[in-house]
């Protein structure tokens, strides 16, 4: 009995350390900063923090929201209302986003290239 409670105990450990792991290196994957367009075609930077915090700038204003991974896939709330989703398809990021009241179910209302700084 006690060999199958440590097997069961290793086992436990093993998953919750993977998952610590892959959720570590997703939000990895966004954390940074990003060039964006905005809804105009005007370029913007974007920085995703550990904390999950977001900031970028937009003309002469700063905005601010919050920021998580979804299944790979990075999910801003702005300040402002409008949500952005970054994602990877192939080798490129891209930016979808949605004005205020709109479900990232609806239609985007603009798409663009997101790129990463290095």
């Amino acid at each position: 009995m006690t060999i199958k409670r440590n097997k069961l105990y290793i086992l436990i450990t093993l998953i919750s350390l993977f998952i610590c792991f892959s959720n570590g290196v997703m939000a990895g994957e966004f954390e940074g900063s990003w060039l964006l367009d905005d809804s105009s075609g005007k370029p913007f930077e974007a920085t995703f923090s550990e904390d999950g915090t977001a900031s970028g700038t937009h003309g002469d204003a700063l905005k601010h929201g919050t920021w998580k991974d979804e299944n790979g896939v990075a999910i801003i709330h702005w300040n402002t209302g409008w949500t952005t989703r970054i994602e990877k398809k192939g080798d490129k990021y891209v930016k979808t986003a949605f004005k205020p009241g709109a479900s990232m179910t609806d239609t985007p209302t603009n798409t663009s290239a997101a790129i990463k700084k290095k």
